[in-house]
């Protein structure tokens, strides 16, 4: 499969206050390339989202901004390719409140929730959060909420199950979004 996994982390609980965004770019099954920016989002820091993800006010000072973020990955959100998350609710929630309050136009695309695959794939999993998932695939998760970390055990899940269950299983679970 061929298809790009993304993780947002935020500043606050508002949804347009992404402060870190990685994608992992998968082509044939395989993680080929990587994208991880620390983004500035010209808002105020929640203390429960840095006790999440660690990421200070400080950190971002001198990070992009979302707009000189999103020209180097605008590329990878277009409807022939699939982006995936896991909670992709989030994510894809993120990405679109995000470009609204900058006023660019959100993109189309596909989309997949590595969530719903694994509840549907593994229900014996006592959760399907993506600590415990990748936990049950022996997946490596270094650090989870760092958004890097997370999009690459979101690709190495989806890989896992593409290759145990066969594309076909999958499919189902693709969308529009957008």
């Amino acid at each position: 499969m061929n298809f790009i996994a993304m993780d947002f982390e935020t500043a606050n609980s508002k949804r347009f206050s992404a402060c870190s965004l990685s994608l992992a770019i998968v082509r044939q099954n395989k993680i080929v390339d990587e994208f991880y920016s620390l983004i500035n989002p010209q808002t105020d820091f929640s203390w429960r989202n840095v006790q999440i993800h660690g990421i200070h006010e400080a950190d971002v000072a001198n990070a992009p901004t979302f707009p000189e973020v999103w020209k180097h990955i605008a590329q990878f959100y277009t409807p022939d390719k699939l982006v995936i998350a896991h909670n992709a609710t989030f994510d894809n929630s993120v990405l679109k409140n995000t470009l609204q309050h900058y006023g660019i136009v959100a993109p189309a695309y596909q989309t997949l929730d590595t969530l719903r695959t694994s509840q549907r794939l593994f229900p014996q999993l006592p959760n399907h959060k993506l600590d415990t998932v990748a936990a049950a695939l022996n997946i490596d998760l270094h650090h989870h909420h760092n958004a890097l970390d997370d999009a690459q055990a979101c690709a190495d899940i989806l890989i896992n199950q593409a290759e145990s269950f066969g594309r076909q299983q999958i499919e189902p679970f693709i969308k529009m979004y957008g």
